[in-house]
């Protein structure tokens, strides 16, 4: 099968980092959103923005606290998916994959990467628990500075989920509706990828 221009290449995930270098000298905002989806326990979708990290040789990262709903209704069902969109290039990525936790030395790295105040805010807040006011989280922020002081280290419950993705597809608007989509498959992580081009 023939893919030319900005769909050549053999490996999805390089394919994926140059689309993503494209949108960083175009897009106005947030080139590394991701409109990630996942299930509860009754089957329910939920969908979010988050902004992802990392695209290494075999798998997208991203960070969050994993007492929060996302975090664990992908520790449940092991799977997730996520859109990236840049309309300024007029392309998106979508993938669909499974989860692992990233709760080593590279969750750490990127704890420590962060300013200080986003690093006592993971401290401070139960994420997607209900708080009954602005005030009460305001405080517990100055309660957990003067524990932590300038040097936190990472919480137990915040760290990196690793998507493994069984299927990608890259998408770029065309004239008329006339969209270019491949979408790239396989039966498991570290399997070939099947390639097949989709109709718009």
């Amino acid at each position: 099968m023939e893919r030319t221009g900005i769909f050549a290449g053999e490996d999805p995930f390089q394919l994926a980092r140059d689309w993503l270098e494209e949108a960083k000298a175009s897009e106005l905002n947030d080139p590394e959103a991701i409109a990630l989806s996942t299930v509860d326990a009754s089957g329910m979708p939920n969908a979010r923005m988050v902004l992802l990290k990392d695209i290494e040789e075999d798998a997208f990262v991203f960070f969050t606290n994993y007492e929060s709903a996302k975090g664990q209704e992908l520790a449940d069902s092991g799977k997730a998916a996520f859109v990236m969109h840049w309309k300024s290039l007029r392309r998106q990525i979508r993938v669909r994959g499974l989860v692992e936790k990233e709760d080593g030395p590279k969750a750490d790295q990127y704890y420590g990467s962060r300013g200080l105040k986003s690093r006592i805010g993971a401290w401070s807040s139960r994420q997607s628990q209900p708080l009954a006011s602005r005030g009460i989280l305001l405080a517990e922020v100055a309660k957990q500075s003067l524990r932590h002081g300038m040097s936190p280290t990472r919480p137990p419950f915040w760290g990196g989920f690793r998507i493994f993705p069984l299927e990608i597809e890259f998408w770029a608007d065309g004239a008329h509706r006339l969209h270019d989509r491949f979408r790239w498959t396989r039966s498991d992580s570290g399997m070939p990828w099947d390639i097949s081009r989709l109709s718009p």
